[in-house]
């Protein structure tokens, strides 16, 4: 006698139903596949910043040179302008200074003819004319008023202190009626042109008593 064909139990049926459904693991492997593919694009990423980096510094290096370029080409500007500037000055200072100094020499021709007509008016007696006084003081006020014109200036010292700048000690005096190195005497005076001098006046020095 035939069996009859056997009826699928509901246990049977409930285990085929879980094999159909996806395990858990498949799930897991996908997800583990989609983040390499994740990271190797990252990766692709990373290496093309990589490559682009060199041209980056090169160009910010460039850059910096360029800025250090400019820096010292505007110290260097400055300093030319400040040695033009000095220059300038100088040769202004120079002028002036030729100006003010051109006539040393000739003044140095002109003191002894103003020494000799001080001179001549001193050693003058009173039996001498009043005329022949009056050309000699005229003739040295002339003369002095002509060197004062331009600058120059008398150095007469008598009372005054020794100043070694603009005096020279012919010779040392006990005097103690004045101060030691007091002018008691000016042989021959001193001259100055726009303040620098151009002879010293020579004078006698007072010392101290022994």
């Amino acid at each position: 006698m035939a069996k009859d064909p056997q009826t699928p139990t509901e246990e049977e049926l409930a285990r085929a139903e879980r094999d159909a459904e996806p395990q858990p693991d498949d799930t897991i492997g996908d997800d583990a596949e989609l983040e390499g593919v994740v990271e190797d694009v990252e990766a692709s990423e990373a290496d093309a910043e990589a490559l682009e980096n060199p041209e980056a510094d090169a160009l910010a290096v460039r850059v910096e040179e360029l800025e250090q370029a400019l820096t010292e080409s505007k110290d260097q500007a400055v300093r030319a302008a400040a040695e033009a500037q000095n220059v300038r000055r100088r040769a202004e200072q120079d002028v002036e200074k030729a100006r003010k100094f051109a006539l040393e020499k000739f003044v140095n021709e002109l003191l002894p003819v103003v020494d000799s007509l001080e001179k001549a008016l001193e050693s003058m007696q009173e039996g001498a004319s009043e005329v022949h006084r009056e050309g000699v003081a005229m003739t040295l006020k002339l003369q002095l008023d002509v060197l004062n014109k331009f600058g120059v200036e008398a150095v007469d010292p008598q009372g005054e202190p020794f100043d070694p700048q603009v005096h020279e000690a012919m010779t040392m005096v006990p005097n103690p009626e004045v101060e030691p190195n007091t002018v008691i005497e000016v042989m021959q005076k001193g001259y100055l042109l726009n303040g620098r001098l151009v002879r010293p006046a020579m004078v006698v020095v007072s010392q101290a008593t022994n």
